[in-house]
Order: C-alpha cells, then structure tokens, then sequence
C-alpha cells in the first residue's frame, strides 16, 4: 500500500535506504513539479495574457516556456514539500485545547 508520509518503502531498493524525510520531500517535489506541468500547459492552452501566442509565434518562445515551467516548479514543490512536512507532526487523537490550571500551594511567611 502506497503512504504519502512513508513513501518509496518498498521499491526502488535506491530510494527505499533514504531517511524517510528525504524520502517525503523527494515524492512531494515530483508532485509539485507535476502540478507544474499542468499549470505551465494551461496557462498556454488559454493563452493568458497572451502567453501562448508569444510561445508559438516568437523564436525562443519555448525557451521561456520552459524557464516558466521550472520556476513554477520550485514554487509548486516547494510549497508541496512544506505542507507535506508541516503535516507530519500533527496529532489527530484526542487532547490539545488550552491547559486548566493547577493549584499549587506554597507556604507564605507571615510579618508581625
């Protein structure tokens, strides 16, 4: 069974001997840089603000397409990377909430 928080445990044997923490960002930012890629194409497919034209019709236009995609890509994974690792440490059982207080007693010197 695939977990995203324990990724790559069973294959490739490569990946499978990384600290697990490596492991989560390594699968998060191939997925951002998945999500990239389908951002990257719609932004093209809709032509917006008239990206997609200047992609097709000036020379050089995919070098910038593809200098889009990998800027995207670092925010896209990055992003992903750290809502995958910020999730890590949450506790879903029961607890949290504000602590009650406790009543301690301490002996208080009287004056005369």
């Amino acid at each position: 069974m695939f977990s995203l928080t324990d990724p790559f445990r069973r294959r490739p044997a490569a990946l499978a001997r990384l600290p697990r923490i490596v492991r989560i960002y390594i699968l998060n930012a191939v997925f951002g840089f998945a999500l990239a890629a389908v951002f990257t194409g719609l932004v093209l497919w809709f032509d917006v603000a008239g990206i997609g034209h200047l992609v097709t019709h000036v020379a050089g236009g995919w070098f910038a397409a593809a200098i889009f995609f990998v800027l995207n890509g670092i925010v896209f994974a990055g992003v992903q990377s750290g809502i995958a690792i910020m999730s890590l440490g949450r506790d879903e059982g029961p607890g949290g909430g504000p602590r009650e207080a406790a009543l301690v007693t301490a002996p208080i010197k009287e004056r005369v």
